[in-house]
């Protein structure tokens, strides 16, 4: 297969430092060759860019959202190349940075893939809007955004409106959830399973749920948004929002596997690893541990 890497340097949605380090520090540990050794043709595509903004000026563009304007710019960016990436027929493979870039590349890949499905695998579900935030933090509101709720600046991103139906959202693994986005999950009744719930029913039955669900809603194209902190942070030191009582390696490889596997997922997002945070190169040794599982089965 030809996988295009698409690095995202952004902190910006996260407001903490370090996570923009990703891109260049999985390529530090030969991402390319990593990938390109189960005979799979490898372009680095570089870096979008993301504008540089002072500190001091984190909320000159919205008082409700930090940093918008950057954020908006680097996801416009995104999007267009994963379209580009997605309509040569290769497999956009976007490597962050904060979880803010979802909304890029989920933009990207409903413009060029009818019927687009997303599968958010997180500790958070990132369903805030500007009206339920808590933080001002962007990337907790991608996977709202791209559902067509929220801020315009938002939701409009490369053109008007929904990227993605509600209906077509699944999220796993989510239990850090604000008042808002749990109101939001009743409200659209999303498919939604918890850390608890993974645990409980275990990840063969929620794919196997998960894959009725596609069917049944005639889904052939699958945009796959995988959030390191969606582990338990015992696992993940480096990463900017760990959460305790997460998922474990096993489980989580199983899951990600399963998911490549099916032939589905068409585009993938891997977020939020902080180097500046790592312990022992723990979270970087592990982020590139799901690469090769994710490559290995991909086909």
């Amino acid at each position: 297969m030809n996988i295009d890497i698409l690095g995202v340097p952004i902190y910006y949605g996260s407001d903490r430092k370090g996570v923009d380090l990703g891109p260049s520090k999985l390529r530090e540990k030969n991402l390319a060759s990593l990938i390109a050794k189960y005979n799979h043709n490898v372009k680095d595509m570089g870096d979008v860019n993301v504008p540089f903004i002072s500190e001091k000026d984190k909320f000159k563009f919205n008082d409700k959202m930090k940093f918008l304007k950057p954020i908006v710019e680097a996801n416009t960016e995104l999007a267009n190349k994963v379209y580009e990436s997605l309509s040569s027929g290769n497999f956009p493979f976007v490597v962050g940075g904060d979880h803010s870039l979802g909304l890029g590349s989920i933009t990207g890949a409903s413009k060029a893939l009818d019927n687009l499905a997303v599968i958010w695998i997180d500790a958070h579900t990132d369903i805030n809007t500007d009206k339920t935030t808590e933080t001002g933090n962007v990337h907790g509101m991608p996977l709202s955004a791209a559902m067509g709720i929220g801020a315009s600046e938002l939701t409009n991103i490369c053109y008007n409106g929904q990227k993605v139906k509600p209906e077509n959202v699944f999220i796993i693994g989510a239990r850090s959830i604000d008042k808002g986005e749990l109101a939001l999950i009743y409200e659209k009744n999303l498919t939604f399973y918890s850390t608890k719930t993974v645990k409980r029913l275990g990840v063969e039955y929620i794919l196997k749920e998960i894959t009725e669900k596609l069917s049944k809603n005639n889904i052939n194209s699958v945009h796959l948004s995988f959030d390191i902190d969606c582990l338990d942070e015992t696992i993940v030191p480096g990463t900017g929002t760990p959460v305790s009582d997460g998922l474990n390696v096993d489980d989580t490889k199983l899951m990600v596997e399963s998911l490549v596997k099916s032939g589905l997922v068409k585009s993938m997002d891997l977020v939020e690893f902080n180097p500046a945070l790592d312990k022992d190169h723990q979270t970087e040794d592990l982020v590139m541990e799901f690469i090769d599982c994710i490559f290995k089965n991909l086909k």
